[in-house]
């Protein structure tokens, strides 16, 4: 199994799902199967109760759900790419790019860090553009490596 934060299996280029809650499951389900999450119920209660909280939908089509959890085995980002947008609760309207950060439980700072990376990133016009107009997904996770990764 991979240790990288994000494999060629954790991202989806065509998000079928126009509703949040189907989409976080979708993107969950990933990572279930690569071995990065043991309890999808658990997980997704869990980034429910984050979800709950305040809404992770950013302004310019971001949505960035994310939780601690002790379903998850290792710090992991998938990615999805929804064509008509997914509402994360921005203001600005529905989320196209969707990135679920997991975090094991006692996992310290570890999202923390992704997050506030992966966050400069998405002010950059640049990086949101490569990732709408991406045809390959391990293309995108090569790319989300070497953008986010510490």
């Amino acid at each position: 199994m991979s240790t990288e934060l994000i494999t060629t299996e954790l991202v989806d280029l065509d998000l079928a799902d126009d509703d949040r809650r189907a989409a976080v499951r979708s993107l969950a389900e990933r990572l279930v199967t690569a071995g990065r999450v043991t309890d999808l119920d658990r997980f997704l209660t869990d980034v429910e109760a984050r979800e709950s909280q305040m809404p992770t939908g950013l302004e310019g089509g971001i949505g960035i759900p994310h939780c601690r959890s002790a379903a998850v085995t290792t710090p992991t980002l998938a990615f999805g790419r929804s064509t008509g947008g997914i509402d994360f609760g921005a203001e600005d309207g529905p989320a196209k790019l969707i990135f679920l950060i997991a975090a094991p439980e006692g996992g310290g700072s570890d999202h923390m860090t992704v997050l506030a990376a992966l966050a400069r990133r998405l002010v950059r016009a640049e990086f949101k553009q490569t990732l709408l107009e991406a045809t390959d997904p391990a293309q995108v996770a090569e790319y989300v490596r070497e953008e986010v990764t510490p």
